[in-house]
């Protein structure tokens, strides 16, 4: 039995005999909190008067609560742990020691005894750097004291499922790479997979990072900057439990599905799940008391594409939705704010109960001390003062309903406190249309003004900071304009990782955020780049990079089928093509759990074959074509160029087989089979199999539809053009 087998025996007894532990120690509380809350009842109606037992046993009672709730979180994380309770081990000797420490890396913490040398260390712990950042050598890592040096005289990596040992290797034997092309060319799943066994030394150089405010990555596509950065929110978890909770995060993310998609990674991960939605949700339920409704980044590229290169004055509204989102105009409405303080108020006394406030004083207060105040919250201010005169004068707190009334008359001064008909002053202003005069029920907002109206709100109104939040990832930075940016920055003054990859915009000309950010977000921006790719085969990698034209992106060389280009007389029989080719795992047999340990042991090599393959060196992997069998996978994808063309291939394709299924803007759920979506839906996801289903070559989005579509597929690429 091999040392890693021995000490993993040990680890599951030790781990099983701390869950029976917590477990008797769970009841033990249980009845004791049950006999507490018994106590209470039958005794409650004989408490002193003054409510000090009362206090004291609910307090107690609430210790007992706590208490049994940390033990409940320790137990499942120890039974998370069961399946594989670590995955590397790093051998260190410190300077001026003889002898190696044993540092044994998992995904959580464990000891023995509570507050004991941990027998297994988080992988975000100080010493596990060593075994991301270094090879068998010389080697350090920032602990507590200060940096402690030494070198490592060896290093492991294992894999356990199940809590059985599927292989273990001494990873200076250089076959780190051999390993992650095993990892990487595992089948996709409905989630994203968590990195820890396989994160590089310049991914955990990111994940790491605490130094910087706003942290930007910009990554070539499967690149694995999205898993980099939610890692990154455990790792920030992990190591500032005072100041910072799940619930102070918010990840800004494209969907619901991408959202379902990445949810369970930082549960995995030891942390609680923290919050996600998408922008253009957020801004509906911030104008939803304005405007009835409102559309969405996806009915805009709808639009674009439906327009093409031929719709009629799509140049004037190419060109005003720009406008709307620029620079040229966030300073366009700010010199309109400062004209808008004249047009805005129509200065009157106001009389309350025999106490007058004058026009001119009014005017005052309005334009000199509270000249800080936004304009729309301004009145508010004045009112208060008035309020205050009037209670010190009377000495009395009015009541609410009097405050009402006051606050009706201060802000009857107003022409108007409709965001809408003030943002229509400032678009003809500016020389623009203005949007429909209708009753508010009635009203709809175009994508184009979504976002102007919003920014208008909060420049006019007080309170849009968002101070619980203290950390912001937005996902696909790309996707984003300058005023949703300056947006953003006034909603969330606090620490940020951007993510994204300026190849995979849905707008029709490439946009370099990273041009402006630092001027919105300040100077203190750390940008980090990377170039490597670990999602394609090489064979999809090198036609998606031809695709862009994009240079400098280098691709982990996995290889796999050629990509199959084929022209078919009609959209049917292309679909009916993808029947032919798609290869799906029978779920029946998944869900009975018949060929899971079947499939993990064919998953990776033995030990020994392992061992093996380090000695002959690095070698490239045999397609599915050239090895001549048929690899099955769990799920494929049908992208298509519009939201019209999805729909109708789903039915094609529902007709036929049963585990198809539909992603449209209100889905929530990524589920194994055949998904069929268009490829601005798909972004953030991976599948096994993509088929890309024609396209409009004339529209302006024909490229930024085949290369995102193209970089989803994981092994299997089949690009299909139909008609004549």
């Amino acid at each position: 039995m091999s040392a890693g087998t021995e000490f993993l025996a040990v680890v599951m007894e030790k781990l099983r005999g701390r869950i029976r532990e917590l477990d008797e120690t769970i009841e033990f509380v249980q009845k004791d909190i049950e006999g507490m809350h018994e106590y209470y009842w039958e005794n409650y109606t004989e408490m002193d008067q003054y409510g000090y037992e009362n206090f004291d046993n609910s307090q107690a009672l609430l210790t007992q609560i706590n208490a049994n709730q940390e033990n409940l979180n320790m137990r499942r994380r120890l039974k998370r742990m069961l399946d594989s309770p670590f995955f590397g081990r790093v051998d260190f000797i410190y300077d001026g020691d003889d002898e190696a420490e044993t540092f044994h890396i998992g995904i959580g913490n464990f000891s023995e005894k509570r507050g004991g040398i941990p027998l297994i260390y988080d992988w975000r712990a100080p010493v596990s750097g060593l075994f991301y950042d270094y090879d068998r050598g010389p080697a350090s890592y920032e602990a507590p004291s200060g940096r402690m040096h030494g070198e490592i005289s060896s290093k492991w990596q294992y894999k356990i499922r199940g809590g059985r040992m599927i292989y273990e290797f001494e990873s200076d034997m250089k076959i780190d790479d051999d390993i992650l092309k095993q990892e990487l060319g595992t089948n996709s799943d409905t989630q994203l997979k968590n990195i820890v066994r396989t994160i590089q030394k310049e991914q955990n150089a990111i994940i790491r990072n605490t130094k910087d405010k706003v942290l930007v990555i910009q990554g070539a596509a499967g690149s694995g900057k999205t898993s980099v950065a939610l890692h990154r929110i455990a790792y920030l978890l992990y190591h500032d439990r005072e100041n910072l909770r799940s619930s102070n995060i918010l990840v800004l993310s494209p969907n619901s599905v991408f959202s379902d998609y990445i949810s369970h990674i930082l549960p995995e991960l030891g942390e609680e799940n923290i919050r996600e939605m998408s922008l253009d949700l957020f801004a509906y339920r911030e104008l939803k008391d304005t405007v009835a409704d409102c559309e969405d980044r996806y009915h805009q590229i709808e639009r674009q594409i439906r327009e093409g290169c031929a719709g009629r004055d799509r140049q004037a509204r190419e060109a005003r939705y720009r406008w709307k989102q620029s620079k040229e105009f966030v300073q366009c409405v700010e010199g309109f704010l400062v004209e808008l303080e004249d047009r805005l108020v129509d200065f009157q006394n106001v009389e309350y109960k025999g106490m007058e406030k004058k026009a001119e004083e009014i005017l005052k207060l309005f334009y000199h001390k509270f000249s800080g105040v936004p304009l729309l919250s301004r009145m508010d201010a004045v009112m208060e003062c008035f309020v205050d005169e009037y209670e010190t004068l009377h000495d009395k707190t009015l009541p609410e309903e009097e405050l009402l009334v006051i606050r009706e008359r201060f802000e009857s001064l107003y022409v108007t406190t409709d965001l809408y008909v003030i943002y229509n002053w400032l678009l003809e202003d500016s020389g623009y249309p203005a949007l429909r005069d209708v009753p508010a029920e009635k009203r709809f907002l175009k994508y184009e003004d979504v976002y102007p109206l919003l920014y208008l709100k909060y420049r006019l109104l007080t309170g849009a900071a968002r101070r619980n939040i203290r950390h912001l990832v937005i996902d696909e930075m790309q996707d984003y304009s300058y005023l949703q940016y300056v947006i953003l920055g006034l909603l969330f003054p606090c620490n940020m990782t951007i993510l994204g990859d300026r190849a995979q915009t849905v707008d029709q000309e490439p946009m370099d955020v990273l041009t402006f950010l630092p001027e919105i977000f300040g100077r203190k921006i750390r940008c980090i780049e990377m170039k490597k790719s670990y999602r394609n085969t090489a064979e999809i990698a090198e036609y998606a990079g031809k695709i862009t034209g994009i240079e400098g992106v280098e691709y982990f060389q996995r290889h796999g089928k050629a990509v199959e280009e084929r022209r078919l007389a009609s959209r049917e029989e292309a679909l009916d093509e993808v029947l032919r080719q798609v290869r799906l795992i029978r779920l029946e047999a998944e869900a009975a759990g018949e060929e899971r340990g079947t499939d993990e042991r064919r998953e990776m090599p033995g030990a020994e074959e392992m061992r093996g393959a380090s000695k002959a060196g690095p070698t490239r992997e045999k397609s599915s074509a050239e090895s001549g069998s048929e690899i099955e996978y769990e799920n494929a994808a049908v992208l298509t160029m519009t939201e019209e063309e999805a729909i109708d291939a789903y039915r094609y394709l529902k007709e036929r087989r049963e585990d198809v299924y539909y992603i449209d803007r209100d889905s929530s759920l990524f589920q194994k089979g055949i998904t069929v979506t268009t490829f601005y839906l798909a972004k953030g996801l991976e599948f096994d199999q993509v088929f890309v289903l024609g396209g409009e070559k004339e529209s302006p989005l024909f490229q930024q539809f085949r290369y995102i579509c193209a970089t989803r597929a994981l092994h299997e690429l089949y690009v299909y053009d139909f008609g004549a």
